[in-house]
């Protein structure tokens, strides 16, 4: 009896590291795609005076590439803290939609083990975990591999950035301190598919300025971003049902 039992903990230990090796193995076209961001992120983060501690803990603990970059953008403007929290969790509430997604799949692992996932949560392991799940159920080493190894590129790449940004120095000297705004415009374009983003990318864009001319900058992103996409949203309901 004994001797079985140690046999299916060894069977069961080269499954789980199988799995585990699966969602490294996984994940390498995110970590492809992540360490250059990431490096981008480091260098424009210690242009904006962060140490390379504050670089390590934001991807460490933010972990969002999208929001990483808004905040050291909203930092090098001077923004208020309370506008750059509320603009990160504004970025990131997307996530929401993307736990409730996955929530079935997950319903049978623990509180502790759902705490770490949700925090390894973004859009590209979403992507490839939910395509997964729709093969075949998936184990915590799986994701945990998956999870795990994109994360580590995205505080790695991070830290590479931040180094080689103390090496670079005065980063307006290479044109890097243009390259968040160039990043956000390929964005921007990328997203102007018909003429309900396009009103609604420019009425953003007026919003913002005006804000700003009102009460000032630090607020007016939330404002803008909030007030635009509310109409076109609507816009988008009318046009359905006319």
């Amino acid at each position: 009896m004994i001797m079985i039992d140690r046999a299916q903990r060894r069977e069961q230990s080269g499954m789980n590291r199988k799995e585990f090796q699966l969602g490294v193995k996984e994940a390498l076209p995110i970590v492809l795609g992540y360490f250059p961001l990431a490096m981008a992120f480091g260098v424009l983060a210690r242009a904006s005076h962060l140490s390379l501690w504050q670089v390590l803990a934001m991807s460490l603990l933010i972990y969002s590439g999208s929001a990483q970059f808004i905040a050291v953008g909203m930092l090098g403007a001077g923004a208020a803290p309370a506008s750059i929290i509320a603009a990160i969790m504004l970025v990131n509430s997307r996530l929401i939609l993307l736990s409730a997604s996955l929530a079935p799949h997950l319903s049978r692992f623990n509180a502790t083990l759902l705490s770490f996932l949700a925090h390894g949560l973004t859009d590209e392991t979403y992507a490839v975990g939910i395509n997964r799940m729709r093969e075949k159920p998936v184990n915590q080493w799986y994701l945990s591999g998956l999870f795990l190894t994109a994360h580590l590129a995205w505080v790695g790449g991070s830290v590479a950035g931040g180094m080689l940004g103390t090496l670079l120095g005065d980063t307006q000297r290479w044109g890097l301190n243009f390259a968040l705004t160039a990043m956000f415009i390929s964005l921007l374009i990328l997203q102007l598919k018909n003429n309900i983003t396009i009103v609604v990318a420019c009425l953003a864009g007026l919003l913002s300025v005006v804000v700003t001319c009102m009460i000032g900058s630090g607020w007016n992103i939330i404002v803008a971003t909030v007030l635009a996409a509310t109409v076109g949203v609507l816009v988008e309901k009318w046009k359905k049902q006319s």
